[in-house]
């Protein structure tokens, strides 16, 4: 089979994204659904389906739907996290809660899982049940991964490793099931799907990892949104947690009392914890970690039993995600 370029794949799921519609009624519920697919995204997740089937040499059309799916449930994520969060913008538009109203926000949000699920099971009945099962159990891991990312708001003793468990749930995960799902939907051994998603785990710790450093060290004229934004509202990123556990006396105080401050200057809030953590090296400490779990990736891909050939349009990818500055 030809391999496909990712432009290519990627041009795919645009289009099928774009001729999904509803003829359900009430148009007020499915409305804030299109919207939210329609306001772009990288789309990852669909294409590394669309890269693991093609890998493979199976046809891409087989696995377009659950894909879709993948992103779909995605998407319907981001929607509730806006609420929880009450963001106001999602790439660079309004956010759905913010456009309409909070239960709109919740509903339509509970009509993007279902449709998820009816998009997921439109696979072969031989291969169901196992499709399902590794797209709920990582609905759930989603589910858990964000209910500790708000646990961990209230607290300041969260540990290194705590937050590499809570990423791996709330990002890696569904990373990691959109590669296994498009191996298995293309007939893959049980131990080349799992070495997909072992690679899908570590590609997406990097890739959150490279979120957090992006906050705060990437250029905002490319980055899309404001720097500094999760300094301003005290997220618990790796940045974070590590500068707590590792600055002295005098930093650790400075850092506690621009995380308990109810009111403040946003710019120098910013720039007094970026100091800290560029008193601390914390940029180099976390490129050299993200760089770590690349590299674990690209272990576990090279294992996949395939043409190297075959893997060049992943590598391909995985380099854009790690190297990205938006």
């Amino acid at each position: 089979m030809i391999l496909h370029s990712a432009d290519t794949l990627s041009k795919k799921i645009e289009e099928a994204i774009q001729n999904i519609s509803f003829d359900l009624k009430p148009a007020s519920l499915f409305e804030p659904i299109s919207y939210s697919l329609s306001v772009g995204g990288k789309r990852v997740r669909p294409l590394l389906a669309l890269l693991a089937t093609d890998m493979f040499g199976k046809e891409v059309d087989q696995s377009l739907k659950p894909a879709i799916g993948i992103e779909i449930f995605h998407n319907f994520t981001l929607l509730h996290d806006d609420l929880m969060d009450n963001s106001d913008m999602r790439r660079g538009m309004p956010a759905v809660h913010k456009k309409w109203d909070a239960n709109t926000a919740i509903l339509s949000g509970d009509a993007m899982l279902i449709e998820s699920y009816k998009h997921v099971s439109s696979v072969p009945p031989a291969i169901l049940p196992e499709i399902l099962a590794l797209f709920s159990k990582t609905a759930m891991e989603v589910c858990q991964g964000q209910q500790l990312d708000m646990d961990f708001e209230k607290r300041t003793d969260v540990t290194e490793s705590e937050y590499l468990e809570m990423i791996v749930l709330k990002t890696a995960v569904l990373l990691a099931c959109s590669l296994k799902m498009g191996a298995l939907l293309a007939g893959a051994s049980p131990r080349d799907a799992e070495l997909l998603y072992t690679f899908g785990i570590n590609i997406g710790l990097a890739f959150q990892l490279k979120d957090d450093l992006l906050d705060v060290y990437g250029d905002v004229k490319t980055f899309g949104k404001n720097i500094g934004g999760d300094i301003v509202s005290n997220k618990k990123t790796y940045l974070l947690i590590k500068a707590l556990k590792t600055s002295g006396e005098r930093q650790r105080t400075e850092l506690l009392k621009w995380i308990t401050a109810e009111k403040f200057d946003k710019n120098e809030k910013i720039e007094s914890v970026k100091n800290i953590y560029n008193d601390l090296n914390l940029k180099s400490i976390s490129e050299n970690l993200i760089e770590k779990y690349y590299l674990a990736a690209l272990d576990s891909l090279s294992l996949v039993h395939v043409a190297d050939e075959r893997k060049k349009e992943l590598i391909s990818l995985s380099e854009n995600l790690m190297y990205r500055e938006k």
